[in-house]
């Protein structure tokens, strides 16, 4: 006994000694290298999007039969001119001779570069010898197809210093005439004489015609609708002249200069207002409709433009003498469905639709449509649980019939075919067994019989429709397997295989596809479903940290669509740097039922985040390499205000957030954002308000973890005092925590945007994996970035 408890006793320091060691080895922290960054960097965008460009297709129709768009490859950018009905493809135009044009249009700046021209909003007339289209934000009107292209600008680009000689212009539909803003005032120019004609005379600041202002968006278009003969417009006088304003002031070593503007916010007494008129172009006519002025709102978006500079819920009779409108409450909640005489100004109200909560006409269009041939109204309501179709009668305002039915929304009403009484529409979760937020196309009668499925691809399908209705496109794809572009007429037959896209490129280059997931929602019933990204060098056997993407709606989700792409943002490239990466579409976000949508309407702090830690524990449980000791969130703007939230709310859950441009409080935010989602803003006797239990600053004491909050100083979308309201409180309670504010950006951050990225890998590795980053890895700078991404089969990133 004796001699055992001896050696026991003399041998036990030493194993202590040893174990000691053995721990303090195993727990030094990975000093990660300048190549460990690149090598996750190599999965961005701007470097994986590229080796899948060849053969993607975004095609744009053309006023006839006939499509463009961009082909990408080693060659450059060519433009290719598509006619179904022949089965054939030709160049758009000889690139060489075209760049030459715009360099002698720019009167002796930089020659264009041929092979990478990027051009948008293309249109062919006079027998296609006659191009335009917008390059650089400008207007060109092009001669082509002779022995030389002449071209012309027509309105200025973006600008590089100084005022623009110019104005934004939104062009007539025969493209003769470009309207635009100038001292308040609406004006027209013809693009051929170049002679200005001013059309309105009493618009004055914060009152002018078509002015481009819904606070967090500004610009100095004109928003308004065209008729389809270019003789008439249909547009608004805004009224601004009692809203508050925003104050930005951007650094600098001098006196700065102070940046407002007209910005109502949550629960204010006065906010933008409009007073709906029609223009008679020809005869310089303002005629001001016959109704009090109505509430800056949409149907669908926070604006009253939710496609470009096209003024929202507004669309004329064929014969352009009658204007059909809907008009929303401030609250979202009641619609009303009006028509306009275009000659005197009589307002008639056709129906009415009042909802509980929120209204809206559909997911990404407004889905509504004016009949008057056959005395109709399509109107788009959710009522039943699902976004559904119903048809009105025009003149008295009752319903006709039901077209759709759930389970599964219409979407898009992407095209009516009076004359037949087809609708042609794209809906989701419509076909059993498959992932609800795929995106089909079908067709079905006014009367609701005859539904057809004209994509019957088990995919996601992105759908364009000649203007005619007799063919339409249809680029299909899923999140981990690459396009596929055809031509298919209306009933669904292909009569033509445009391309497939070739991603051999960036297979080679190490890339793998993502994983679907499916978990349960905080229901413990409910399915939610999202993405999960794992490093390209994964260890089964080994446990990896988890970080979650959030955005929480509710107007979109945290995962976007489920087309096929190369890159989700930087979710594959922070999962190389030893992170499982997670996205979830939890409740509260749209595609679903309405009742999913509404999951936690008038309670915007709960951002989902119940959702996100369901799912997260669900997951944990399908794939035991999770650990969930380790979680970290990150998001920005809504995204922002959710990591804020799960930091304050779940601090023993998420250990590490970075919460960017965050809406923290709905009342520093513009108010018809938060207004839809949560309703007005209600104040009791004792100072409480509805809005309280949203405001992340009122729970404050409850952080625990690491949290870094980012915001840019110039942001006029959700501007800095969102931020700082939460960092006075976090101060307020005593409370460590990191804080990046970056002078003189903008909500995106821009040209810093690489730096803020690189800041959130570095957080993510020294406090989430617990080992140290390189000293200040340098990103790609973002004009390079820019370029590439720009460089790519879609038009629209062109304005990035």
């Amino acid at each position: 006994m004796t001699t055992m408890s001896t050696v026991r006793t003399i041998v036990s320091p030493f194993a202590v000694l040893a174990l000691v060691c053995i721990t303090t080895l195993a727990q030094q922290p990975r000093q990660y290298t300048n190549q460990d960054y690149a090598n996750a960097e190599k999965f961005m965008a701007y470097n994986v999007n590229p080796l899948a460009y060849k053969g993607q297709v975004n095609a744009q129709w053309l006023d006839d039969d006939r499509f463009w768009y961009r082909e990408v490859d080693d060659s450059g950018i060519n433009y290719v001119l598509v006619d179904p009905t022949k089965n054939a493809r030709v160049a758009l135009f000889d690139r060489e001779k075209l760049a030459s044009a715009l360099k002698a249009a720019n009167k002796g700046g930089p020659a264009p570069n041929a092979k990478h021209l990027q051009l948008t909003d293309i249109s062919l007339s006079d027998n296609d010898h006659t191009l335009m289209f917008t390059a650089n934000g400008a207007i060109y009107r092009c001669g082509v197809g002779g022995g030389s292209d002449v071209c012309q600008a027509v309105s200025s680009g973006r600008s590089r210093g100084g005022e623009s000689s110019l104005p934004p212009m939104t062009l007539s539909p025969d493209r003769r005439l470009g309207a635009f803003i100038r001292d308040w005032n609406l004006w027209i120019r013809d693009l051929e004489t170049g002679k200005e004609t001013q059309l309105t005379t009493d618009g004055v600041k914060d009152f002018g015609y078509a002015t481009d202002n819904a606070g967090w968006k500004h610009s100095d278009s004109a928003i308004l609708l065209w008729s389809a003969d270019s003789k008439e417009i249909a547009t608004f006088q805004q009224d601004q002249r009692k809203d508050g304003e925003m104050y930005l002031v951007p650094v600098t070593n001098t006196h700065p200069d102070l940046q407002a503007w007209k910005y109502p916010l949550v629960g204010d007494k006065f906010v933008t207002m409009i007073e709906r008129v029609i223009i008679d172009v020809p005869a310089r006519k303002v005629i001001r409709l016959k109704m009090p002025p109505d509430q800056h709102r949409s149907t669908l978006c926070d604006d009253i433009a939710c496609d470009g500079n096209t003024m929202a819920d507004v669309e004329w009779s064929p014969d352009d003498k009658h204007l059909a409108f809907v008009s929303t409450s401030r609250d979202h909640k009641q619609e009303w469905v009006r028509v306009a005489d275009a000659e005197t100004g009589d307002v008639r109200e056709v129906m009415t639709e009042t909802v509980p909560k929120f209204y809206e006409s559909g997911n990404g269009k407004i889905n509504w449509h004016y009949l008057p041939e056959s005395n109709e109204i399509l109107w788009f309501s959710e009522r039943d649980n699902w976004g559904n179709l119903y048809l009105y009668d025009l003149k008295t305002g009752q319903l006709k019939n039901q077209i759709t039915r759930g389970p599964g929304n219409v979407t898009e009403v992407l095209y009516v075919d009076e004359k037949a009484r087809v609708i042609y529409f794209v809906g989701v979760g419509k076909v059993k067994d498959r992932d609800p937020y795929f995106q089909h196309f079908y067709s079905v009668k006014f009367d609701g019989n005859d539904l057809k499925l004209l994509a019957p691809e088990n995919a996601d399908h992105r759908i364009k429709v000649s203007h005619d209705g007799r063919f339409f496109t249809d680029t299909y794809s899923t999140p981990t397997q690459p396009q596929v572009t055809v031509v298919r007429d209306d009933q669904g037959k292909t009569v033509m295989n445009v391309a497939k896209q070739d991603i051999s490129p960036l297979i080679a280059a190490g890339w793998q596809p993502l994983t679907p997931i499916t978990v349960k929602g905080r229901d413990g019933t409910t399915d939610l479903y999202g993405f999960m990204f794992k490093p390209t060098q994964f260890d089964a056997s080994k446990k990896y940290p988890i970080v979650n993407y959030v955005y929480p709606g509710p107007q979109i989700g945290s995962c976007g669509g489920r087309e096929f792409r190369a890159s989700h943002g930087d979710m594959q490239a922070l999962a190389e740097l030893g992170f499982i990466v997670v996205c979830i579409d939890g409740m509260g976000t749209p595609f679903r039922s309405k009742a999913f949508h509404e999951a936690y309407y008038a309670n915007l702090g709960d951002n989902t985040i119940p959702d996100q830690v369901s799912g997260l524990k669900d997951l944990a449980k399908q794939y035991p390499f999770i650990d969930l000791d380790r979680v970290g969130i990150w998001g920005h703007s809504g995204g922002g205000n959710a990591t804020g939230a799960a930091m304050l709310h779940y601090p023993d859950f998420f250990k590490v957030g970075i919460a960017e441009s965050g809406n923290h409080d709905q009342r520093d935010y513009e108010d018809d954002w938060a207004e839809k989602w949560s309703g007005i803003e209600m104040k009791n006797p004792d100072g409480k308000t509805n809005y309280d239990s949203q405001a992340n600053q009122n729970f404050a004491k409850n952080l625990k973890g690491h949290l870094l909050l980012a915001h840019g100083t110039m942001d006029d979308n959700v501007p800095p005092n969102n931020t700082l309201l939460l960092v006075d409180a976090l101060i307020k309670a005593n409370k460590d925590f990191d804080l990046l504010m970056i002078p003189n950006v903008p909500h995106g951050y821009g040209p810093a945007s690489p730096y803020m990225m690189r800041r959130r890998w570095d957080y993510f590795v020294r406090y989430l994996a617990g080992d140290l980053p390189p000293v200040e890895y340098q990103m790609k700078p973002f004009s390079q970035t820019l370029t590439v991404i720009r460089g790519g089969p879609d038009p629209s990133a062109d304005d990035e």
